[in-house]
């Protein structure tokens, strides 16, 4: 699943492309992603995208009559400025086709995606939205607020920092490496962890993001940047994906188990509860 870093690069990579441009047509494919695309999303035909903004994993269009489009890739899905020409694949669901004479393409092959339009004023306060927590390379995603959502729950941390309710954001492949950073097992209770502990965490999350960033995202299967090129932040992992190979910093053998039925891996020395 594309994650924060992947999103965020696919904001930036979009961004000069769209923003200030009118939407000259919009063409909509199939309508049954995870929930039904927006009816009145081709309304939209003559407005002008005034800007591109992130909000966790959702990508926001906003749009010049007060609208927003939001936008989320799901499992697997990316998008793409390309030429309006370009052969359409068989998981290409919408295209904007913009006045600059390129087209935003939206592929996703597994449906998860979403492609609605709110007419909120305030987009943050639709459902999907308003009780997300803070952004992890924000100032209110501070210590003290780890330290509070901690609080009594004896969870593992990595559930914990994986809760969108306590930070937004931080997926599976993150976690994990925030948490190696952070030299703090993955299965540690939360309210094991003390202030300092989590203080480092706190730290962990925002480099391990923003290295991720700024290497364009971690490349996946599905996932490639929205200039058709991968990402190339996997090649810098220290422990997710790598079961039984040696740990790079000590050489002991990456453990892997699933919790809360997603894969974690961790250095058994490097990390401790």
């Amino acid at each position: 699943m594309p994650e924060l870093p992947e999103v965020e690069t696919t904001r930036r990579g979009i961004l000069p492309h769209v923003c200030g441009v009118t939407m000259r047509e919009l063409i909509v494919r199939r309508w049954d992603l995870r929930q039904p695309i927006s009816a009145n999303l081709p309304d939209l035909e003559g407005r002008k995208i005034l800007d591109v903004s992130r909000r966790s994993k959702y990508l926001l269009l906003g749009i010049d009559d007060g609208s927003t489009v939001l936008i989320h890739l799901g499992m697997s899905g990316s998008l793409r400025v390309i030429d309006p020409e370009a052969e359409w694949k068989k998981h290409d669901h919408v295209g904007i086709t913009l006045g600059n004479g390129m087209q935003l393409r939206f592929h996703d092959p597994r449906r998860f995606g979403l492609v609605l339009r709110l007419m909120e004023a305030d987009p943050l306060s639709h459902v999907l939205l308003k009780n997300l927590g803070p952004e992890p390379l924000e100032a209110d995603f501070t210590t003290a607020h780890l330290l509070a959502a901690c609080g009594k729950r004896s969870v593992a941390i990595k559930s914990v920092i994986m809760d969108a309710g306590v930070v937004v954001g931080v997926g599976n492949i993150y976690a994990s490496e925030a948490l190696f950073r952070a030299g703090i097992s993955p299965l540690t209770p939360a309210n094991g962890l003390s202030k300092a502990r989590l203080g480092k965490l706190v730290l962990a999350i925002r480099e391990v993001l923003a290295a991720a960033i700024e290497e364009g995202g971690t490349t996946l299967r599905d996932f490639l940047n929205s200039d058709g090129k991968p990402g190339y932040f996997k090649q810098r992992l220290f422990v997710y994906d790598r079961k039984g190979e040696p740990c790079r910093v000590c050489g002991t053998e990456i453990t892997h188990a699933v919790l809360g039925q997603r894969a974690t891996y961790w250095c058994p020395k490097c990390q401790r509860g």
